[in-house]
Parts: structure tokens; C-alpha cells; sequence
């Protein structure tokens, strides 16, 4: 212990000598680390908090204890000044920032285990941003390929129905759907497991468990079956989709998280779009079994990669194995993790797992915010699902294509997709800045969401205009065009209310994800079970109508979230 203290005064000395250092050269020099290294000399002017301050239910970014200096300080600036490194900053840095968040630091002398200094390499906020985007890029590609193997059969309807002499159409539909019952089912444990056992662990397993069954699927010998390994392939593939945004949050700051949440929803968008095109083509060539195969390849290539060359992001687990760590060490069993509450009750094992799996359900039911945009999106999902498994009737019907040619159909879908990605990352973290200084440099999650909307008057447009154009059979471009404002305003709100939740419940981000994928699962798998029915009773025309008047009825959510969101969200004094 005495060697520890003197190894922190000595460390104190030379970081007296070094902030010397730097004042003699900050009217010549500018770069991040110096300026860092300022914020850092402030924060030791004003001291730190006592551990009776903490509140374990605040966000991981606001807690600040006293601050040790250890060696690691020293690499951190090393990795700093690094050539990529500083590239990367200056290419993907917005012009206007906020400040930096602060980090809850070591301090050994009273027990607490924390980072080594607010430029500590190990945490996930300071990996170098090629490494950051690099993990982002693997996310894009995982999720890009799950949604992509929820819709790749979407064309292939008829030949599945073909081969296991199946009439109904409902059920002939039922592994489209079902796969989406997977990815509501999924998140409700893998998600808070990724908050106690880590993301790497649960990003990696689940996508491993989900190509296992994608082989089931392309062997599957009757359509019972093929239903329930769908069914599999979507709790395992959901993983992506739920603990993939927690991963963008470990990562990236408030003000770089629009962009970096663009990046990693490339693949939410694109891959259900592109999938049925590719898949109406192959099932007409080589069979329909053979979409199975062609999603089955890269995907386990893309799982193995994330295996290998990512790592844990999430900052409590990183402190809990850290503590573990040094408890062993230095013979401390009392030491304890700077995100635990000192004043909470100690939990059982079996309670914090409890406690964890129960929390989305507890968020989608006791939360208002959580429920109501829940409820938005889910509807809008919903739709999205009842289109894929519209249009081949459709196309088929009124305008007598193939089925492959009709998959070129879901491009238009693509289109509004993009246009609204575009969009997304150009204004939402300029939005967040300009609010946040006009608010006396105050981010509120609220922030995220004035764009959303405009989208929302958008997002019925198609309906209306897709619905009857193709009831009327009206030259094809017609109803193809009228499909793109539907991907422009899904987009469009659903990028910023889920960057919205990730932000108003950091610390819980997993799970809140989580219950916003529920209800959006839950409905995207039943309601277009019932589209082809509706069509039929109802016409394309009053069908589609039907769905634009409850998406118009729908409109004042995002707004109503958006102008009392931040007083509920401070009345919510549920322990999630």
C-alpha cells in the first residue's frame, strides 16, 4: 500500500511538470491530448467526488471520483498522438462539439476501481476512431445479414407452399413471419445478459446460434419445421438489432452518435430490401432452399470476424473484470467497481440476473416514453413486414410479372431507405449541438427528435398514393415510385427515436432496446398474416387507406414525446 501511495505522489509530480510543459506551448500548439490535459489539471483543481455521492442510476458519464494518476496515463497519450488516430479525428470530427464526457476514475486509497485517467486507452469512448468504426462496420455487416435472412423468402412464398403441398397462404407465409416473433423473443434475455456478462460474449454466441440454424432452414424437411428453425435463426439474429445500438453507445459520444448509428443501421435497411431481389432470382434459378445457403456463407464468415478482431465495449463490465482483477492482485477483497452505489443493498447473483431479465418487460409496461414510441414504430414495422408479403400478390396480380422481376419492386423500398439514412446523418448530431448550446450547453435526449416529426407526415404519404395506384392498376412506375416516401419516413422517424432511447437510458441501453424491439417484432410478425385477407376484403385501395389513416392517427406521439418527454422521464423513479 505505502509503495501504491508513493507510486500516485510521484505521479502527481510529474504531472505537475508536464501541465508546465504544455502551458509553455499551448499559444503554439493545439491538439487534442493538450487541451485534454487541461480539462484533466482543472478537474484536480476542483477535486473530486466523495463515494457517498455516487448514484448508481445517473449515466456512466457523469460520475467523477478522485482522479489517480497510474502509468497508463502515459500510453494513453501516446495512443493519442498516434498518426491514424489523429487522422480519424479530424476526418470524422463535427465541427462544433460538445464537451467531452467526464469518466469516474481511479482511487485506490479509498477502495474504488476506475479508469486510469479520462484519456485511458482501455476505455471504449478513447479506442482509436479506426478501431471504432472498424467494430461499427462489423455491426453494419451482421445486421445487415439477419434482416436480410427475415425477408429473403418473402418471394419465395409460392415455391415453398409448392413443395410441401401447402394451399393455405397464411401458412405458406408463416416462416416470413415467425422469424420476426424470433427477434421479438430474443432480445428480452440476450439484451440484459450482454449488460452483465458483456457484449462480446452475446453478440458473438447469438450470431453463431443463428448461422447454426440458418443450415436447418435450408434442409428443412416439412414446413412445420422450416417455421420452427425460422423461428430459431430470429432469437439468435435479434442480438444484432438490440445489443448492436448498445455497442454504438459504448463507443461514441452524443455528439458522434447520429452518424455512427447511420452507419450501423445500414444494414437494418438494406438488407431487407435487397434480400427479396436477390432471393426471388434464385428461387426461380437454382430453388428456393438456396437462399438459405447464400445467407448462410457470408454471415458465418462476418461471425467469425467479430469473434476475433472485436472487443468488450461495455464500460461497467470492463471496470467489474478490472476490479476482479485487482482484488486478487493486491490481496484487497473490499475494492469495488466505480459504478457500483456503495449505499445500495448487495444483491445475490441470482437477483441481479432476475433484476436483468426482467428489465425491458418493466421498461415497455412502466415507462410511458418506452410504450409509446414502442407503439409507433411497431406499427410502422408492422406495415414494412405487410408490404413484403404484399407485393408479390400484387405485382403477380394485377400486373402479371415474375417473381423475379417483382423482387426489383422492393428497391423503390431501398431508395426512401437511403434518402432517409442521408438525411438522419446530416442533421441529427448538428441538431443535438445547436439545441445543446442554445439550452446553456444542456443536452437533453429530447434533442434527438425534432426531425422525427417531419417524418412523421411523410410516412402515410404511401398508402394512399402506392394503394390506389395499384388498385387501379395504373402504368407500374406508379406504384413503384409511391413505395419511396414509406422508406424515407420509416427512416426518418425510426433512426431518431431509437437514438432518442439510447440517450435517455444510457445506462440501461441494451434493454431499452430491447423492449422497443418487442412490440415492434411482436406486430411485424402477425399483421401481415393478415394483409392478404384485408386486401381481399377491402380492396388495395381501402386496404392500404385503412393503414395511412391509423398512421396519420398516430402523428402526435413522436410530438407529444418530444415536448413532455424530459418531465416524465424525470418523474420515472422506477429502479430499472
Amino acid at each position: 500500500m505505502s509503495s501504491g501511495r508513493g507510486e500516485g505522489r510521484a505521479s502527481a509530480s510529474i504531472r505537475e511538470d508536464d501541465v508546465a510543459t504544455v502551458e509553455d506551448k499551448e499559444m503554439t500548439l493545439s491538439s487534442p491530448s493538450v487541451t485534454s490535459d487541461k480539462h484533466d489539471e482543472m478537474d484536480e483543481e476542483k477535486g473530486g467526488e466523495s463515494p457517498e455521492d455516487f448514484d448508481i442510476e445517473a449515466q456512466d458519464d457523469t460520475i467523477q471520483v478522485e482522479r489517480v494518476e497510474t502509468r497508463a496515463t502515459n500510453a494513453s497519450r501516446r495512443t493519442h498522438r498516434s498518426i491514424l488516430s489523429r487522422f480519424s479525428r479530424v476526418t470524422s470530427k463535427p465541427k462544433d462539439e460538445l464537451p467531452p464526457p467526464v469518466h469516474p476514475l481511479m482511487d485506490l486509497d479509498n477502495g474504488i476501481v476506475g479508469w486510469e485517467s479520462q484519456h485511458d486507452p482501455q476505455h471504449p469512448l478513447n479506442f482509436p476512431q479506426s478501431r471504432k468504426w472498424f467494430i461499427t462496420g462489423l455491426l453494419s455487416a451482421i445486421t445487415f445479414m439477419t434482416p436480410f435472412a427475415s425477408s429473403i423468402l418473402a418471394p419465395t412464398i409460392e415455391y415453398i407452399a409448392e413443395t410441401y403441398h401447402e394451399t393455405d397462404l397464411t401458412r405458406s407465409s408463416m416462416p416470413v413471419s415467425i422469424f420476426l416473433l424470433g427477434y421479438a423473443v430474443g432480445p428480452l434475455f440476450l439484451s440484459p445478459l450482454s449488460e452483465i456478462y458483456g457484449r462480446h460474449v452475446i453478440i458473438t454466441g447469438s450470431n453463431a446460434f443463428f448461422c447454426v440454424w440458418l443450415i436447418g432452414c435450408a434442409l428443412a424437411p416439412s414446413l412445420d419445421t422450416l417455421a420452427f428453425f425460422r423461428f430459431m435463426c430470429g432469437l439468435g439474429g435479434s442480438a444484432s438489432q438490440t445489443v448492436g445500438g448498445a455497442i454504438v453507445a459504448d463507443l461514441f459520444p452524443v455528439s458522434e452518435r447520429g452518424k455512427a448509428m447511420t452507419i450501423w443501421m445500414l444494414g437494418t435497411m438494406i438488407g431487407p430490401s435487397t434480400a427479396p431481389v436477390i432471393g426471388g432470382f434464385v428461387a426461380e434459378t437454382i430453388g428456393w432452399r438456396w437462399v438459405n445457403w447464400i445467407t448462410f456463407i457470408p454471415a458465418t464468415i462476418i461471425v467469425m470476424a467479430i469473434a476475433i478482431l472485436s472487443r468488450e465495449t461495455n464500460h461497467e463490465v470492463l471496470i467489474r473484470r478490472k476490479t476482479k482483477r485487482l482484488g486478487k492482485e493486491l490481496n484487497r477483497p473490499e475494492l469495488r467497481s466505480c459504478y457500483v452505489d456503495p449505499s445500495a443493498p448487495v444483491l445475490t447473483r441470482r437477483r441481479i440476473l432476475l433484476n436483468g431479465l426482467t428489465r425491458p418487460i418493466r421498461l415497455l409496461f412502466t415507462s410511458p416514453i418506452v410504450f409509446g414510441v414502442s407503439l409507433y414504430i411497431a406499427f410502422s414495422y408492422g406495415c414494412l413486414y405487410l408490404l413484403f408479403n404484399t407485393i408479390p400478390m400484387v405485382f403477380q396480380g394485377s400486373y402479371h410479372w415474375s417473381i423475379g422481376i417483382t423482387g426489383i419492386v422492393y428497391l423503390s423500398l431501398l431508395v426512401g431507405y437511403m434518402v432517409g439514412l442521408s438525411v438522419f446523418s446530416a442533421w441529427s448530431d448538428k441538431t443535438v449541438v445547436r439545441m445543446t448550446k442554445a439550452n446553456n450547453g444542456v443536452y437533453e435526449p429530447e434533442m434527438r427528435l425534432p426531425d422525427c416529426i417531419y417524418f412523421a407526415f411523410i410516412f402515410p404519404i404511401t398508402f394512399f398514393w402506392y394503394g390506389w395506384s395499384a388498385d387501379k392498376a395504373v402504368h407500374w412506375i406508379v406504384p413503384v415510385i409511391g413505395l419511396v416516401p414509406f422508406g424515407v419516413g420509416i427512416v426518418g422517424t425510426w433512426m431518431p427515436i431509437q437514438a432518442y432511447l439510447i440517450d435517455a437510458y444510457a445506462h440501461y441501453a441494451a434493454s431499452a432496446l430491447a423492449a422497443f424491439s418487442v412490440l415492434r417484432c411482436v406486430v411485424a410478425a402477425f399483421l401481415p398474416l393478415a394483409g392478404p385477407d384485408m386486401f381481399i376484403v377491402l380492396g388495395v385501395g381501402w386496404g392500404n387507406s385503412l393503414l395511412g389513416f391509423i398512421a396519420i392517427a398516430l402523428i402526435p406521439i413522436p410530438t407529444i414525446v418530444y415536448k413532455y418527454g424530459g418531465r416524465i422521464r424525470k418523474r420515472e423513479n422506477f429502479k430499472w
